[in-house]
């Protein structure tokens, strides 16, 4: 059984990472950042994140910030994007310098991503949702046969996983099915928003969605129809005999979505990953803002999904870290 990752579900976990942050680093890393002069420092940074109301751009918005209040460039900003995908195209196409990305979506040998991108660090877990109508009827993944379902939109790291979800539970897939055959679930790729209308509207069973919990959007639409959340951690056995051990058991608490009770899924870990070239200095005082500065990096929704700590930067699920990040790190740890 893999080990279990539960986050408290109780807003004091900011001010703990904080303080854990604070006091456990503060002291074993280089000067920090206000102490960068401007000589070297680049013009301008790109923060590739995500769909508007989800995680990856608020957490973007918040690092692009905190890149130019600390000297690591005279300007930094975030751009929403479609996902995972897309911001690793971004990378490649040169024309971001940082991504947040899901790791197998990182890790996927099949896109060629793995000679240019390189990670800074793991930034925080990401919970995989699969949200149903409470009406629905629809309690396990297995009633997911014979449905529609929202599967993320092209570009997203959700558009990656969810075939694979589907597959490990032994499920066909069809994107022209107008009805779906037994065992079959009509696949469309729509991403958080726009799934969430189609759900609501009933145009759609099941959206998957995977981000930080809670994503604002799913609590926003639970006030409006009542929503339940499907257990996908039965399909982690199959998911890691197939793609290895990127997936873990994760642990949505109760309270994270009013009236909604706690419920076990699938997580992968977020990356924060840039191209292998870009140039050292930006990339260690990142790891430094990182470290020193992982307080201004939790976004306000957050319910302790955050693991900006020494230990867990270097946990990248096999992607390999900008060589600067390495050294960093080494320095880190002694």
């Amino acid at each position: 059984m893999p080990s279990v990752s539960i986050p408290a579900p109780h807003p004091s976990r900011r001010s703990v990472l904080a303080w854990a942050t604070a006091v456990g680093l503060a002291t074993v890393l280089p000067p920090a950042l206000s102490a960068c002069t401007g000589g070297d420092r680049p013009e301008s940074l790109i923060v590739a994140g995500g769909e508007p109301g989800g995680f990856y751009l608020e957490f973007s918005t918040l690092l692009a910030a905190a890149l130019e209040r600390h000297g690591v460039a005279n300007h930094a900003r975030a751009v929403a994007t479609g996902g995972s995908l897309d911001n690793i195209a971004e990378l490649r196409a040169g024309r971001a310098a940082f991504a947040v990305a899901l790791a197998d979506a990182a890790g996927d040998k099949s896109s060629g991503n793995a000679p240019e991108i390189a990670a800074i660090g793991k930034v925080y877990e990401n919970y995989v949702h699969c949200v149903v109508r409470k009406d629905s009827g629809i309690r396990d993944v297995s009633g997911l046969a014979g449905r529609r379902v929202a599967v993320g939109q092209p570009g997203s790291g959700t558009s990656l996983t969810t075939p694979r979800l589907l597959e490990a539970a032994g499920l066909g897939a069809s994107a022209t099915a107008a009805a779906p055959t037994a065992g079959t679930a009509a696949v469309e790729n729509l991403g958080l928003n726009d799934g969430i209308a189609a759900l609501k509207a009933g145009a759609v069973d099941a959206l998957f969605w995977s981000g930080g919990v809670p994503t604002a959007a799913i609590a926003a639409a639970q006030q409006e129809v009542a929503l339940r959340l499907l257990d996908l951690s039965g399909l982690l056995p199959e998911l890691r005999r197939r793609y290895g051990g990127i997936y873990d058991r994760v642990l949505i608490p109760e309270g994270s979505y009013p009236g909604i009770p706690a419920v076990w899924t699938v997580g992968a870990p977020n990356l924060l990953l840039c191209r292998r070239d870009l140039d050292n200095a930006t990339v260690e005082r990142t790891v430094q803002l990182l470290v020193h500065n992982a307080g201004e990096l939790i976004p306000q929704s957050s319910l302790g999904v955050q693991f900006l700590s020494a230990e867990s930067l270097i946990n990248t699920a096999g992607v390999p870290l900008h060589p600067a990040a390495a050294d960093a790190y080494r320095a880190l740890h002694g």
